[in-house]
């Protein structure tokens, strides 16, 4: 069934004898930070109490058997039951592919070709559980041609993967290792596997991707006119501001064009668009990059983000909590989202004014209706339901 071929590299035989027993093989360490479990406004009003230490949504560990990762989450594989798991080191040129057993060692172009190559030496679909690290994206033509052909795939953050490694005293590191260890990781945690991928979704959220760095150059661009006197640089700049701006209003109607071919996003657009100091960008934004918006608890959809603060407490030292990981660009989005409503949308500038009495910091109360806000528009997707400035998200 496999080609056979074992991996032969002395220094992973070294990890191997290494190794820990069955007993004490770690579980997945969170992708993302840990989710409270209380509403915003009580949340941060004490933060250091009864702060839950919940997994990353990422993580089975804190799946029920029924719930990037950038990719929208699929099956459960936790309670699935795999002949097989086959791991993939990708890498820009070419593929490695091993199994836990050390029968199955391939390497392939990463190309249409060489995927095709590959297929063919796969077990059948769906009898086996196949596991990629993230790329930056050189992932993503396998894992469609994977899904496609019905096979089971999870695409997991690379760190969990290395770090699953080091703990497992395997210090050295080839694609050909990385390939089993990936395979190995998949068999011990059992990582959630992705949905079948929407045709549009990749290039909905490139194109978004496009307009953000449009918009870091034209501000780059903008601020150099400040400081410069020569009268050629200037007009240099100005032009490079003009097709910038022409580009960026060009990607604009790509985006609206893609968001309207498509029902769903279609309705998740109005919908989202209807609360105070949430404008196109900002829906765009969460449908592009963030597809599980509507699907997940608020605990989990702030811990996907990176809104949900890490506890920092050892012994009796009492840490001040931070939030870390999650989706960075979706922040930035609700950042700027969050000083509008404090403006103008009624729930987010009372909840505001009320940190604000309580004595917190600029930053913990903008961070604080950031998550407030995104709990709202997750409760509005989930139910289908506009604006409404009485939402209760307390059991959401």
């Amino acid at each position: 069934m496999f080609n056979t071929g074992k991996i032969t590299e002395t220094s992973y035989t070294v990890g191997l004898d290494a190794e820990r027993s069955d007993a004490s093989k770690p579980t997945a360490a969170g992708g993302r930070s840990n989710a409270l479990r209380r509403s915003s406004a009580d949340a941060v009003a004490e933060q250091d109490r009864r702060r839950s230490s919940e997994i990353s949504p990422n993580s089975r560990l804190s799946r029920r058997p029924t719930a990037s990762s950038s990719y929208l989450q699929g099956r459960d594989t936790s309670q699935m039951n795999f002949s097989h798991f086959i791991g993939i080191d990708v890498s820009k040129n070419k593929l490695d592919v091993a199994d836990v057993e050390g029968t199955l060692c391939e390497t392939v172009d990463n190309t249409d070709p060489g995927v095709q190559q590959l297929l063919k030496r796969l077990p059948k679909p769906g009898s086996c559980l196949i596991v990629l690290e993230a790329s930056g994206a050189y992932e993503k033509n396998i894992v469609m041609h994977l899904v496609a052909a019905g096979h089971i795939v999870s695409v997991v953050n690379a760190r969990q993967v290395r770090d699953f490694a080091k703990a497992l005293g395997i210090l050295a590191k080839t694609d050909r290792i990385d390939a089993r260890v990936i395979a190995r990781f998949g068999r011990d945690v059992k990582p959630r596997a992705v949905a079948q991928l929407r045709k549009n979704q990749d290039e909905l959220s490139e194109l978004v991707t496009r307009r953000r760095q449009l918009i870091g150059q034209r501000t780059a661009e903008k601020n150099r006119t400040d400081t410069i006197t020569s009268s050629i640089v200037v007009r240099s700049l100005k032009k490079h501001i003009q097709h910038l701006s022409k580009e960026i209003n060009r990607i604009d109607g790509e985006i609206s064009k893609l968001v309207k071919s498509d029902d769903e996003w279609r309705g998740k657009f109005d919908v989202i668009q209807t609360v105070p100091g949430v404008g196109e960008v900002t829906a765009t934004t969460m449908i592009a990059e963030v597809p599980e918006l509507g699907e997940l608890n608020r605990q989990k959809i702030a811990a996907l983000i990176g809104l949900a603060p890490f506890n920092r407490d050892s012994g009796q030292f009492k840490g001040r909590r931070t939030i870390f990981g999650g989706r960075s660009s979706v922040r930035s989005v609700l950042y700027m989202a969050a000083l509008s409503a404090k403006k103008h949308n009624p729930v987010i500038h009372a909840f505001a004014e009320r940190l604000e009495v309580q004595g917190k910091r600029p930053k913990v109360i903008i961070t604080a209706c950031m998550r407030k806000l995104l709990v709202i528009l997750n409760t509005m997707v989930k139910n289908n339901s506009p604006w409404n400035p009485n939402l209760d998200t307390q059991n959401t």
